[in-house]
């Protein structure tokens, strides 16, 4: 956990985790690039967020909701990290960030296509000074190609990458997006794998390199299904609801008190489940014998299914169908699966100290080490909160740091 000290802040112990002594800046905003510093901070590495003066990250106004006057989004999303609130327009604030990315090993970022290179920070300038530094970009399209320039968001990168193609209940309904901005959390979880491997080429050679993920590459990877079935048809696959584009029955039914998910997919289980609903006749249906038959058939399927399920609870269900060995769990909302124990027990659920708000509540890590244990050690910063200790570390002295400080170029809380 965070240790306490003076003036109410909250300062970070040693780090634990794989990636401890591994040194991030983070120059990133909203979701896709704190997402991939999160990652990182939570496997053990050092992120310095560095925010923008005035203001700082858009996300802070994310509100309702807020926790202790905080945005709950800014508050999920940079856990771990320390916070440097620095002008970048200004001169003297572009030369205290050249002078933290000469001792990093990664820079994130995701403006838009050539802000970077406008504050005199682009990837050929910065490796002049710090051969080794891994430089990672997320963007809406890449750094390449013909929409390079545009701004992307989640909902337009859902839309172009196919997914709200195939997210709904079935054609003629209008396109539904996937609930979470998959594109965003993805793209930042593409960008951590990359910075990993960049690093690991790195501890080889010595030599650091750009890595480059986007919004549109994060949405289209989930769509390996439906473009293993377009590659093969010609034609591409449309909204099915919950129901699987291959295998069937693998969706989710009615119970007489919620929903519940049944996958059983495979030949054993379809005919393991047909035991536990008391329907073996359905095996000799000939619509029903073989997955390419419950496939071609599936809302009667369904319905044939459902008219059985829909008899029983939840809970009735479920421990019939675990006893059965057939896959099966219930459809939670988002308290309840925080409420889950075995989400507890995983540590997907933690908390944290947070300079003002004391004790809050925020999701886990999701990798687990055996030897190196990540952990989620603190609460998101405050505007400006590491920004004196940041600069101090940097080699700065305390009446440079008052300068700069009075100048406004550094923000401190």
């Amino acid at each position: 956990m965070a240790e306490g000290s003076a003036a109410g802040e909250v300062r970070q112990g040693p780090r634990s985790g794989p990636l401890s002594g591994l040194k991030v800046i983070e120059l990133a905003h909203i979701m896709a690039g704190p997402v991939c510093g999160l990652m990182l901070a939570d496997m053990g590495a050092e992120v310095i967020k560095v925010e923008k003066v005035p203001g700082g990250d858009d996300t802070r106004r994310s509100l309702p909701p807020a926790i202790a006057g905080e945005a709950a989004a800014y508050m999920m999303m940079n856990r771990n990290k320390r916070g440097l609130a620095l002008d970048l327009k200004a001169e003297a604030g572009k030369a205290v960030l050249r002078r933290l990315l000469s001792g990093a090993d990664v820079l994130i970022e995701n403006y838009r296509q050539g802000t970077m290179e406008r504050l005199g920070l682009s990837y050929d300038s910065l490796r002049a000074e710090n051969p080794g530094l891994v430089y990672a970009e997320l963007s809406g399209f890449g750094r390449s190609g013909p929409y390079a320039e545009r701004a992307g968001f989640d909902l337009i990168a859902q839309g172009m990458s196919g997914l709200m193609s195939i997210t709904g209940e079935g054609s003629g309904r209008p396109p539904v997006k996937v609930g979470a901005p998959v594109t965003d959390i993805t793209a930042g979880i593409l960008a951590a794998m990359g910075v990993l491997a960049a690093y690991t080429h790195r501890l080889k050679t010595g030599v650091g390199q750009r890595v480059d993920t986007s919004l549109l590459e994060a949405g289209i990877v989930h769509t390996y299904w439906q473009s293993a079935i377009c590659f093969a048809t010609g034609q591409p696959p449309g909204p099915m609801g919950s129901a699987h584009p291959l295998n069937a029955p693998y969706q989710a039914f009615r119970t007489a008190d919620g929903w519940i998910n049944i996958g059983a997919a495979n030949q054993a289980n379809w005919l393991r489940l047909l035991e536990v609903l008391g329907a073996e006749a359905l095996a000799d249906d000939p619509r029903f014998a073989e997955n390419a038959g419950r496939m071609q058939n599936l809302a009667a399927l369904e319905s044939a299914l459902g008219s059985v399920i829909v008899k029983a609870t939840t809970a009735d269900w479920l421990a019939r169908l675990e006893a059965a060995g057939v896959p099966a769990g219930p459809v939670l909302d988002v308290a309840q699966m925080h409420a889950d124990p075995h989400v507890r027990a995983r540590d997907m659920v933690v908390s944290v100290e947070h300079a003002t708000a004391g004790a809050v509540e925020t999701l886990g890590l999701p990798v687990k080490f055996s030897a190196t244990p990540g952990a989620v050690a603190s609460a998101a910063p405050l505007y400006g909160q590491h920004s004196r200790e940041i600069l101090a570390e940097a080699g700065y002295r305390e009446a440079e740091v008052a300068a700069l400080i009075e100048q406004g170029v550094v923000i401190a809380a």
